[in-house]
C-alpha cells in the first residue's frame, strides 16, 4: 500500500468545520490503496472539541503528534480571558458591543508578527521532526491542508529536502480569505504573505481547492492549473427521512458559525415584516441557530423584534448534526458578505443537500453556492439585498410546509459529493504524481 503524509492542524479532538475535510477524506484512502500518515498538533488550542469524531479515524491511519506552542496564553492574559476559555474562531464576538483597544492591538500583532498565522512557531520544529521521521519511514506523497497555511510551509521544506510529490490543499484562500483585510497588515507584512503564498503555489506538484471561484483566484496568482475537489457529506443518503421525525413547527435551521460578515441583515428584516404581516406564519415560525453566533447577529434579531422566534443553541457534536438537519423543515445557508463572497463554498452545504431538506441560501446570485444549488435542484439562492424575493421564497416554503410538500428528491445529483466518491478523485490525482 502506498503511504501519504497528511499535514493538518485540525484533527480530533478538534471539532468544527476545519477538521472535516481530511478526517473524512483519509477515512476512504485505504480502500483505494493509500495509507494515511497524519501529522498533527498535540495540545492545540481548538475553538471547539468533538470527541465523537474519533470514530471516523481510519483504522489503518498512522497518527503522528508533536507538541505545539501557540501564542494564546499571552493573548488570554493580555485580554483578561480565563485560561480554560476557548478562543473563538473567525473573529467571533460573543457578548460585547465592539472590540476593545486591547483586541485591536492583538489583531495587529497576530497579522504582522505571526506570519502566515499563529501556528508559525510550529514550522521549524515540525520540519526537524518530520525530516528525521521520513529518513526511516518513507512516504510516497505529501498533502498539506490549510488554513492554517503554516502547514503548507512545513510541506514545502520536506518537498525541497526529499523531492517527495506534494499536493497543497486549500480549504480556504490565503490572501483572498474574507478576514484578510481585518488583520490590519503593514505593507511589509502584506508583501510577506503574498510572497509566501506564491512560493507554495509555485513549488507544489499540484494545487487543490474546494470551488471554481477560489481556483480562479489562485490561478491568477500562479498562472497554473488548479484542481477542484469539493467538500462533501459522509452519511447514508439512502436512509429514509422517516428515520428522523420532523418538527411540527415551520423550523428554519442554520448550523455553524455566524460571524459579523455572515450576518444576513436584510433577511432578519424580511422575517420581521412577515411576522407582522402574517399571523399564521408567525405562529408556526421557529428559527434555530446552532453554533457560535456573533453578538451583532443577536443585536439585529432584537432590533427587528423577532427574538421570540429565534432559538440559539451552542455547538453540538457532529454526530447529532445530521439529525438536526433532517428534522428541520428548511435549512438556512448564510454566505459571507465580503469581496470574495462568490467563492465561499461552506462544507455544510453538501451535508445540507444530502439531508433531503430544501435549502434557502442568502448570498451572491452568481456565486459557487448558487450554481451548485441550481445544478442539483436542492434549494434556492437569494441575493443579499433582495428583501422582496426573500419574503416571497419564505412564503412559498411556508405554503409547501402547510401542504406537506417540503422535500427534495434529487439524490442522483448529490451522490457525487459523497466523501467516498470524492476520495476516489483525490486518489486519481495522487496516482498521477
Amino acid at each position: 500500500m502506498n503511504r501519504v503524509l497528511i499535514i493538518t492542524y485540525y484533527w480530533p479532538p478538534s471539532g468544527g468545520s476545519g477538521v472535516q475535510r481530511w478526517l473524512k477524506m483519509s477515512k476512504y484512502l485505504p480502500e483505494n490503496g493509500w495509507q494515511p500518515v497524519v501529522y498533527t498538533a498535540d495540545g492545540a488550542e481548538y475553538p471547539v472539541e468533538d470527541l465523537s469524531l474519533e470514530k471516523d479515524v481510519a483504522p489503518e491511519a498512522e497518527i503522528l503528534r508533536r507538541k505545539i506552542v501557540e501564542p494564546y496564553s499571552f493573548y488570554k492574559k493580555f485580554l483578561g480571558i480565563k485560561k480554560d476559555e476557548k478562543i473563538k474562531a473567525g473573529f467571533i464576538n460573543e457578548g460585547k458591543k465592539k472590540s476593545s483597544w486591547k483586541e485591536n492591538i492583538s489583531v495587529w500583532l497576530r497579522g504582522n508578527l505571526f506570519i502566515p498565522d499563529a501556528r508559525c512557531w510550529w514550522i521549524r520544529p515540525s520540519v526537524r521532526f518530520l525530516k528525521k521521521y521520513l529518513e526511516s519511514n518513507p512516504v510516497d506523497a505529501i498533502i498539506s491542508t490549510g488554513p492554517p497555511h503554516s502547514m503548507h510551509l512545513i510541506a514545502k521544506e520536506l518537498h525541497k529536502k526529499f523531492n517527495i510529490p506534494w499536493i497543497a490543499d486549500f480549504r480556504d484562500p490565503w490572501t483572498d480569505i474574507d478576514f484578510y483585510n481585518d488583520l490590519r497588515l503593514t505593507k511589509l507584512a502584506d508583501k510577506k504573505h503574498h510572497r509566501l503564498e506564491k512560493s507554495v503555489l509555485d513549488s507544489a506538484n499540484a494545487i487543490v481547492t474546494v470551488g471554481h471561484s477560489c481556483a480562479e483566484g489562485l490561478r491568477k496568482i500562479c498562472g497554473r492549473d488548479i484542481n477542484v475537489i469539493t467538500n462533501g457529506y459522509d452519511f447514508d443518503i439512502n436512509q429514509t427521512e422517516s428515520d428522523v421525525k420532523q418538527t411540527e413547527k415551520f423550523t428554519l435551521s442554520h448550523i455553524g458559525i455566524i460571524g459579523a460578515n455572515r450576518n444576513p441583515i436584510v433577511f432578519w428584516e424580511a422575517v420581521s415584516e412577515l411576522v407582522r404581516e402574517n399571523k399564521d406564519f408567525a405562529n408556526d415560525l421557529d428559527i434555530r441557530l446552532i453554533g457560535q453566533i456573533d453578538q451583532s447577529v443577536v443585536d439585529l434579531i432584537k432590533t427587528n423584534n423577532i427574538e421570540n422566534y429565534v432559538e440559539i443553541i451552542p455547538y453540538i457534536p457532529h454526530s447529532e448534526v445530521i439529525d438536526k438537519q433532517k428534522e428541520s423543515q428548511v435549512l438556512l445557508l448564510f454566505i459571507n458578505n465580503t469581496p470574495n463572497s462568490k467563492s465561499v463554498l461552506t462544507g455544510k452545504l453538501f451535508e445540507y443537500m444530502a439531508s433531503g431538506r430544501p435549502i434557502l441560501s442568502i448570498g451572491p446570485s452568481d456565486g459557487d453556492t448558487a450554481a451548485i444549488l441550481y445544478d442539483t435542484k436542492t434549494g434556492i439562492n437569494v441575493d443579499f439585498d433582495d428583501k422582496e424575493m426573500m419574503k416571497s421564497e419564505l412564503l412559498s416554503l411556508y405554503n409547501k410546509y402547510l401542504d406537506n410538500e417540503l422535500t427534495t428528491s434529487y439524490k442522483d445529483s448529490v451522490e457525487k459529493f459523497s466523501r467516498r466518491n470524492l476520495s476516489i478523485e483525490y486518489v486519481k490525482l495522487l496516482n498521477s504524481l
